[in-house]
């Protein structure tokens, strides 16, 4: 069994990109309700924050809620904002042990008013830690991110603030909702799904994308470990050969 002990220190993901998936078939498959998928899925979120900051993890983006969810029945949506207030209030104690800075990425004026000042206050709280970065994607959908930001620019456009000719992939990423972020090295999806579902579509170009058939309320270190270590064993080329890497 690979450990953490494992790894090439030298060869982490610098930033990695989880869709947590799976919660509730989780809980129906042990014939529960789906919030109780949920409630575990939370703390799947915490092993895999602490894993990340024994390796040094330089950031970590967590896909909590999309747009789309907004569609799921009131009740699951209702229950999933409660739960993250709560976590929010639970984990600050052990986000300032850490060191770890929170941000968000979405459509936070979609949130109710309770989860969006939790949420604020705790970035706020979080916000001269040095250590990893820990980032919520939640009203998130990587389309409308990208919508948005092309929007501000025809705006900006419209106004003789930017010229045409000057818009470039820099320009583009500084109007994202995750510009603060570089790109991703290692994507990587539970529940056995092989699909992106609208996740950080323009920070994932040359990602590594990592796909297993656990369900998030299970994954634990170990499975972290693998995905790393498959990580590590690919050969990232970024468009040229392998000659010209070695």
């Amino acid at each position: 069994m690979q450990t953490l002990e494992d790894l090439n220190k030298d060869k982490l993901p610098k930033h990695m990109a989880i869709i947590m998936d799976g919660n509730g078939r989780w809980a129906q498959q042990r014939g529960k309700l789906r919030v109780f998928g949920h409630e575990n899925g939370a703390e799947a979120v915490k092993r895999t924050v602490e894993t990340c900051v024994k390796l040094e993890i330089q950031y970590l983006t967590l896909y909590a809620f999309s747009t789309e969810n907004w569609n799921r029945p009131k009740i699951e949506v209702d229950t999933l904002m409660k739960l993250l207030v709560t976590a929010l209030k639970r984990e600050l104690k052990n986000l300032k042990k850490n060191n770890i800075r929170l941000k968000a990425i979405g459509r936070m004026e979609t949130l109710p008013e309770k989860v969006h000042r939790e949420l604020d206050e705790v970035i706020a709280k979080t916000s001269k830690n040095t250590g990893m970065t820990v980032t919520l994607a939640l009203s998130y959908g990587s389309r409308e991110e990208i919508t948005s930001a092309v929007r501000e620019i025809a705006v900006k456009v419209k106004n003789n603030i930017i010229s045409p000719e000057n818009i470039d992939e820099q320009v583009i990423n500084t109007h994202l909702y995750a510009h603060f972020l570089p790109d991703v090295d290692l994507l990587i999806r539970t529940s056995g799904e092989c699909r992106i579902s609208n996740f950080l579509l323009w920070q994932i170009a040359y990602a590594e994308l990592y796909f297993i058939d656990v369900f998030w309320p299970d994954f634990n270190e170990q499975h972290l470990v693998e995905a790393i270590m498959s990580y590590q064993n690919r050969e990232r080329r970024f468009g040229k050969t392998s000659e010209q890497l070695n």
